[in-house]
C-alpha cells in the first residue's frame, strides 16, 4: 500500500481541524466585500504552537462600511470555533489569513470587543492588504524615520489592532522593568516574555543581519519583525497573511506606522498562547532574518524575503576586576527615538545583569560612535554604582539620542563601542571647604584658592592652586567658579540642547558634540560677566553690534546672543572623582 506524502512542491498542507481534515487553500483569488454574506463559513490559518499553522472556524457577521476611515472597511466574524471562542482574538494572531469559500477574503487584525460573552474579531479586507504590497518597495533615506510611534490605538477605541507581541529578549527581569516605561512613552508595550534563538544572533560586521535559513513561510506562519537582533533581542511577533513569490504581507494593520520601514523580517516559533479574558497573546522565540519590511502602513506590513537591512551593530565590553572579559553583541534599527533606547538597555544589562562585585563601587562607562566618514565621537562618564547609572537612566538615554541624531547629513552611525570599566573605590566625593586667600587683589600677585573634600567613606584631603593674577584683568570685577565640567558649560553659555538650526554642517555637528568639558573632577576658573554672540555654537564676547545686525539678518537661526560667564582662566581637577557642588567668590582685581 502507498502512502500519499505531501511535499512543500505541491503546497498542500493536510491538518486536523475539527475532527476532520482540510487543505489550505493555496494561491487563492480573492472574494470581493460585496460577496461576503451574513452566516457563510470560513476558516482562518494561524499558529497555536510551534512553526505549523492550524486552522479555525469562523462565521461572517457582516461588513462595518468605512469603519476605520473612507474606504477602509472592517470585516466581522464571530469565533465559533470553541478553542478560539474561549480566549478571543489573541496578540500575535494580527494577519492570519481568512478564507471565505476557498478564497481570500482578508487578515485577521482587530478586537472588537472586551469582555464579550460571544467573541468576534475584526478582519482588514484582501483588497486593502494588495494595496499595501503593491507600493513600492523602496528603502527610507538613512537617517530618516517617523517622529512618533503611532501605531497602537486607543484604550477607548472600539476597534482594538491586535498589536504584535513585542517581546525582550536577552534581558533580565529587573532590566526589562526598568525599560518598560521607556517603551511605552513611545507605543511599544514590551514583555520580558519572550526569547530568541542562537540563529537571530547571526549578523555581519556592519550591523547587517544575515538571511537565515528559516522554514518557508506562508499564509499563517508566525512572523517577527526586529528592532534588535543579536545578544539583546526587541521584535514583534504577528501573523503572515500573504505570500506572492518573495513578497510577503502580514498584520493586517500597521506596526508603528512608520510609512517607509526598513526593519529586519525574523522567522519565529510559538512556544504557547496565553489565555485572557482582557487579552491573549502568543509567547514566541524570536528566529533568524529572513528578510526586510519595507513597508508600515495603515492595513498591513509588507516586505521582501532575502537579505536584511543595515543595522547599527553595537558592542558592550566589560572588563571586571576579576574573571574573564565579557562582550554583548546586537543591532539595532536606524530610528531615533528606539535606537538609544535599545543601545541603553544593552548598556544596563551588562550592568545590572551581572555577578560583578567591582560594579557596586561603580565603574567608568566610556562610548564611541563611529560614523561612515571615518568620523567618530568618544565620551567618558563615571558612575558611582550601579544605583547611580540606575538614577540617570533618562539622562544618559536622552544624551545618546543626542548623540545619534544627524539633522545635517544622510548618515546614522555604523557602529556604537560601550566599554565598562569597575571601580576599586566609589568616585563621590564630599566638598568641605573652598576658599580663596584673597578677593581684592593687584595684578602680578597670587591668589591661593584651597579646596578640602573628603572622598567616599575615606580620609580627608586638601589641594593648593596658585592663581597668579594678569595684568590684562586689572579694572575687572570677575568671579572664582568651583563646578563640576557639566555645570561649566551651561554657565559659559554652552547650552544643553543644541537647535538643528544653530548648525550648518555635519563637520560643525562632530565639533559641537566633542566641545563638552570632562564629566569627572572639578574645574576651578576665573571668569567674567560677558555677552556672548555664538556662530555655530562657536562664541564670541562682545562682538559689536554692526556686526551682529548683519550676520542676524542673514540667518536668524545659526546666530545667537546669550548672556553668560566668559573664562579667562581655568584648570581641571581631581580626575576619576565627582564633584556635585557649584561655589561661586568675587575676585576684584585693582588698576
Amino acid at each position: 500500500m502507498k502512502l500519499f506524502r505531501p511535499t512543500a512542491l505541491l503546497l498542500v498542507v493536510l491538518l486536523r481541524a475539527g475532527g476532520g481534515f482540510a487543505a489550505q487553500p493555496v494561491d487563492a483569488a480573492i472574494i470581493p466585500l460585496d460577496e461576503l454574506k451574513p452566516g457563510q463559513r470560513g476558516e482562518v490559518w494561524t499558529v497555536f504552537r510551534g512553526s505549523e499553522p492550524e486552522p479555525f472556524a469562523v462565521e461572517v457577521t457582516g461588513v462595518l462600511r468605512n469603519a476605520l476611515g473612507p474606504g477602509k472597511s472592517l470585516i466581522v466574524c464571530q469565533l465559533t470555533d470553541e478553542r478560539v471562542q474561549k480566549m478571543g482574538a489573541v496578540a500575535g494572531m494580527s494577519g492570519s489569513p481568512l478564507y471565505v469559500e476557498g478564497r481570500f477574503a482578508g487578515a485577521l487584525s482587530y478586537q472588537i470587543q472586551r469582555f464579550e460573552t460571544v467573541r468576534h474579531a475584526g478582519f482588514t479586507p484582501a483588497a486593502d492588504l494588495d494595496e499595501v504590497k503593491n507600493r513600492v518597495a523602496v528603502a527610507p533615506e538613512a537617517g530618516k524615520s517617523a517622529s512618533s510611534l503611532s501605531g497602537v490605538t486607543s484604550p477607548e477605541s472600539p476597534y482594538r489592532a491586535l498589536q504584535p507581541v513585542f517581546s525582550l529578549g536577552g534581558l533580565s527581569p529587573a532590566v526589562a522593568d526598568l525599560f518598560a516605561p521607556q517603551f511605552a512613552a513611545v507605543g511599544l508595550n514590551a514583555s520580558g516574555l519572550g526569547g530568541h534563538t542562537t540563529a537571530a544572533a547571526a549578523s555581519s560586521p556592519n550591523g547587517q543581519p544575515s538571511a537565515g535559513n528559516a522554514t518557508p513561510l506562508r499564509p499563517g506562519s508566525a512572523v517577527s519583525v526586529a528592532l534588535a537582533t543579536g545578544d539583546i533581542t526587541l521584535a514583534g511577533t504577528g501573523t503572515v497573511s500573504r505570500v506572492d513569490g518573495s513578497r510577503v504581507t502580514a498584520f493586517g494593520h500597521p506596526m508603528m506606522t512608520l510609512g517607509e520601514a526598513a526593519l529586519p523580517m525574523c522567522a519565529a516559533d510559538i512556544l504557547t498562547i496565553l489565555p485572557s479574558q482582557m487579552q491573549s497573546v502568543k509567547i514566541a522565540n524570536t528566529g533568524a532574518v529572513i528578510g526586510t519590511i519595507t513597508q508600515d502602513r495603515l492595513s498591513a506590513i509588507s516586505g521582501t524575503l532575502g537579505a536584511g537591512p543595515e543595522m547599527i551593530g553595537v558592542e558592550v565590553k566589560v572588563t571586571p576586576l576579576t574573571g574573564a572579559p565579557r562582550t554583548l553583541k546586537f543591532s539595532v534599527v536606524r530610528h531615533q527615538q528606539i535606537t538609544p533606547m535599545i543601545m541603553a538597555s544593552g548598556v544596563a544589562q551588562a550592568i545590572l545583569g551581572s555577578n560583578d562585585a567591582g560594579l557596586t563601587k561603580g565603574f567608568r562607562l566610556s562610548s564611541n560612535i563611529r560614523f561612515a566618514a571615518t568620523a567618530q565621537l568618544e565620551f567618558q562618564t563615571l558612575y558611582p554604582g550601579p544605583q547611580g547609572f540606575t538614577q540617570g537612566l533618562n539622562e544618559f538615554v536622552q544624551g545618546l539620542a543626542a548623540n545619534l541624531q544627524n539633522p545635517y547629513a544622510k548618515t546614522f552611525p555604523e557602529r556604537v563601542t560601550f566599554t565598562i570599566e569597575p571601580l576599586e573605590t566609589n568616585p563621590s566625593v564630599t566638598l568641605d571647604l573652598f576658599q580663596l586667600s584673597r578677593t581684592t587683589v593687584a595684578p602680578g600677585q597670587i591668589v591661593q584658592a584651597t579646596l578640602a573634600w573628603r572622598d567616599w567613606q575615606g580620609e580627608a584631603r586638601r589641594e593648593i592652586i596658585d592663581l597668579t593674577i594678569d595684568p590684562k584683568w586689572a579694572g575687572r570685577q570677575l568671579e572664582v567658579i568651583l563646578a563640576p565640567g557639566r555645570a561649566l558649560d551651561q554657565l559659559t553659555g554652552r547650552p544643553r540642547t543644541i537647535a538643528a538650526a544653530e548648525l550648518r554642517s555635519f563637520d560643525a555637528y562632530l565639533a559641537a558634540m566633542r566641545d563638552d568639558r570632562p564629566g569627572d573632577g572639578v574645574f576651578i576658573a576665573v571668569v567674567e560677566r560677558a555677552s556672548l554672540f555664538t556662530d555655530q555654537t562657536v562664541a564670541t564676547a562682545e562682538a559689536p553690534g554692526s556686526i551682529e545686525r548683519i550676520a542676524r539678518g542673514a540667518d536668524e537661526a545659526r546666530f545667537r546672543r546669550r548672556e553668560a560667564v566668559l573664562p579667562l582662566w581655568e584648570k581641571h581637577l581631581q580626575p576619576g572623582k565627582l564633584f556635585n557642588t557649584i561655589i561661586r567668590r568675587p575676585l576684584v582685581v585693582t588698576e
